[in-house]
């Protein structure tokens, strides 16, 4: 079997990883990859977005299976484009233009989630036209608000603000200055919801689906959660309170009624959902959707997977997911990861990255934003480079993730180091 895996960031770098390690996988590529990714798989030079492109390398490299690792062209409708394609036969892990609504228009996911039930926060969108409407919202709600930029905004179209007077100037920012371009034309206003977010990732073929490990990561540039928004510092899998009793929750009231409300709306769903969710005292809530994998937490998720993942790719090829039996390593899996100086704002590229001998110690460097240059590793992004490892707790796997990012040295180079910590007092 032949696998394409389209982008450059840390979660192709993990895919391309637990790919590269099965038996029925002969060729592996990735476009445009990074340094990290060129260590166990071919890079090739596409854009994700160049759907004719792509289309040509699958027929000219017989690929059996496309897997786009971002939302961009999921949403742009590369499966959709793929599947049309006179003479190719490609199974593109990820859903089609419609399907992949749930994460392209927060509106539409919060829709779809009241119309099935799904337990969510109340809402309200708004556009330009009705900002004063949206401010006579907010002024029925309790501080701190929720505003989410409508359209994708590279995980950083959300704000929280503490004050009245802090929101309406987030929905003149977003409505009006359009912060976030397109994806602000329209913004949602929630109820805040108090607890401990997490994630649940599924994966369907169309027809059946299988549940992989849960994680939470920590998107806040600062420690104890402050300071903006950013792709991700890092992620712990499993979380304390996931017991067999919620997972059985959580799939009852999330994502067997998600996959189902699918089916009811003919877009029969092909490819991984995300469910970020937050614990509301107990009740699991479904705060987005994603149509893919998340990042960090594939650093965290797909080294606790023991399955065979090429055989997983065979199998919903051919909608036979029900036949996979999911094995799981029951050591917690943590991430810390690197990021450059000054991001998710304004920084500089192009930094020699140092890697100083150490015992790997049950952990393995997810590589980001790097690329190569005459043999050194430069980096080349914001977040830059992830340490996984294992551990018989959360405590003892951070120690190895954080031995690993010692032995990482770069200009500018800065990392959380709290990760995980609000989880060990739910541990004890």
């Amino acid at each position: 079997m032949n696998v394409l895996i389209l982008g450059s960031g840390g979660r192709e770098h993990v895919l391309a990883w637990k790919t590269a390690q099965s038996s029925v996988v002969q060729n592996l590529f990735v476009a445009p990859g990074n340094a990290g990714t060129a260590q166990v798989a071919k890079n090739v030079d596409l854009s994700v977005m160049d759907f004719d492109s792509v289309a040509s390398f699958c027929k000219s490299n017989a690929i059996d299976v496309l897997i786009p690792g971002s939302e961009d062209p999921l949403v742009a409708g590369i499966t959709d484009f793929i599947d049309a394609q006179d003479g190719l036969d490609v199974f593109v892990l990820g859903p089609n233009k419609a399907a992949a609504q749930l994460e392209g228009s927060k509106d539409y996911a919060k829709a779809f989630m009241i119309e099935n039930d799904i337990p969510t926060a109340q809402y309200g969108t708004f556009t330009a036209d009705t900002i004063q409407e949206a401010k006579a919202y907010l002024r029925t709600k309790n501080a701190p608000y929720v505003l989410k930029a409508d359209g994708l905004a590279a995980g950083k179209g959300v704000v929280i603000s503490e004050s009245l007077e802090h929101a309406d100037e987030t929905l003149d920012d977003m409505l009006l200055d359009k912060k976030f371009g397109d994806a602000s034309s329209q913004v949602v206003i929630e109820d805040f919801l108090s607890g401990v977010e997490f994630s649940i990732f599924a994966l369907s073929d169309g027809e059946n689906y299988i549940i992989l490990p849960e994680a939470k990561d920590y998107k806040r540039i600062g420690e104890n959660d402050t300071g903006l928004n950013t792709g991700g510092m890092g992620a712990v899998s499993p979380v304390p309170f996931m017991t067999d009793e919620y997972l059985s929750q959580v799939e009852k009231e999330i994502i067997t009624p998600t996959f189902e409300g699918l089916k009811n709306r003919n877009m029969p769903f092909v490819g991984f959902v995300f469910f970020g969710l937050i614990n509301d005292n107990g009740s699991p809530k479904v705060i987005e959707y994603n149509v893919r994998m998340g990042d960090p937490e594939t650093e965290v998720v797909f080294p606790r997977l023991k399955n065979d993942f090429g055989k997983i790719l065979k199998l919903a090829s051919n909608k036979r997911l029900n036949e996979v039996n999911v094995q799981v390593d029951d050591r917690v899996c943590t991430t810390v990861f690197a990021v450059s100086g000054g991001y998710p704002e304004s920084y500089t590229t192009g930094a020699k990255i140092e890697f100083r001998p150490h015992q790997a110690n049950d952990s393995v460097v997810f590589h980001a934003g790097t690329k190569i240059d005459d043999n050194d590793i430069l980096t080349n992004g914001g977040r830059v480079i992830a340490v996984s490892a294992f551990g018989e707790n959360i405590q003892d796997a951070l120690s190895k993730s954080y031995d690993g990012i010692g032995h990482i040295a770069f200009d500018k180079m800065y990392y959380r180091k709290d990760i995980g910590q609000d989880l060990l007092t739910l541990s004890k």
